[in-house]
């Protein structure tokens, strides 16, 4: 699994382990590189009314772990920033008996990241898992500046990975990475090995899709986000059957804007590692609109063709105009 988020701390352009992954049927399927293991899941003893927080790098990561943070706690002044009251429970940063003692001491309702699609997570019926989508190009636009603010000499030193037997080449300019990124085929034609390539983001993202009428899965769109904030949130709280308060409400939301978010970055999504190199850096833009600003029309219509031979039509409706979509 090569994935590279905000607090991801991932490289989507660092080649990642091949490994065989033998699994008996109906097993989740084991996602794995250099710097995280799905299989860190196996196990986990999941409690009544556990939030699982499934995202594709950069669709909203952060900002759902605030959204569930301020709903269930009901108070912005969080006790510790959000990367740390929501761990990355696959990342290998941290061993995995410390996220799980971590995990245990808490006392509030848990809340917990993952890069992982649900086929590669134990699907527990006690649970709620929340999926994000956001505009691939978009996404991919953000994942592309996150490249550069990630520490990847402390990276390794986490993880344990090997440290490379090449210089690293240059990075493309955005513009070109880009038009790459679109046409990509997948790490041994299996999109798995590479979700933050096109085919990866849809992949993650037809699988929850999938799964969107049962009754613990829940999507949600970054640009439902934007557009309605305090609608979004309170359609959330409804579905984790979270009351709260009417009068709490506008200091709640005021908290979860991007503006705010961005003002108090240190305080919101500091881990303690030390992989990011600046927390200011972390919110870069929160718009969306970036990929289709930078490509020509020629490019855009390569994308929608690309798009089209990946996920179904009505996934990419909602993908790509959930606003006017009756998805989700």
């Amino acid at each position: 699994m090569r994935t590279q988020d905000s607090m991801s701390h991932k490289s989507a352009m660092r080649p990642s382990l091949v490994r065989i992954r033998l699994r008996r049927v109906g097993e989740p399927y084991r996602y794995v590189n250099d710097e995280e293991d799905s299989a860190r899941w196996t196990g986990f003893p999941f409690r009544d009314g556990d939030i699982v927080i499934s995202t594709r790098s950069k669709t909203g990561t952060t900002w759902m772990q605030m959204i569930c943070a301020l709903l269930v706690l009901q108070t912005p002044e969080l006790p510790e920033p959000v990367a740390r009251l929501s761990p990355w429970l696959d990342q290998a940063t941290r061993p995995r008996e410390e996220v799980y003692t971590y995990l245990e001491a808490q006392r509030h309702r848990r809340f917990i990241k993952t890069h992982t699609p649900l086929d590669g997570i134990a699907l527990d019926p006690r649970a709620r898992y929340i999926v994000t989508g956001r505009h691939p190009l978009d996404s991919a636009v953000s994942l592309y500046h996150q490249g550069d603010n990630i520490d990847r000499e402390k990276l390794r030193a986490l993880t344990g990975a090997p440290e490379p037997t090449e210089p690293p080449k240059p990075r493309k300019p955005l513009h070109e990475w880009l038009v790459a990124y679109i046409s990509k085929e997948p790490f041994r034609g299996d999109p798995r090995e590479d979700l933050d390539s096109l085919s990866g983001v849809m992949w993650h993202m037809s699988d929850a899709w999938a799964r969107r009428a049962e009754p613990n899965v829940l999507l949600v769109h970054y640009d439902e986000l934007l557009a309605d904030l305090d609608g979004q949130m309170r359609r959330i709280a409804g579905w984790l059957e979270i009351e709260v308060p009417e009068q709490a409400w506008p200091e709640l939301v005021h908290a979860a804007t991007f503006k705010e978010m961005r003002s108090n970055a240190l305080q919101r999504v500091a881990s303690g590692d030390g992989v990011l190199k600046s927390y200011d850096a972390f919110f870069k833009r929160g718009t969306s609109g970036a990929g289709r600003e930078i490509l020509t029309d020629d490019e855009i219509a390569r994308y929608y063709a690309r798009a089209a031979e990946l996920a179904p039509a009505d996934l990419l409706a909602w993908l790509h105009n959930p606003l006017s979509a009756a998805g989700g």
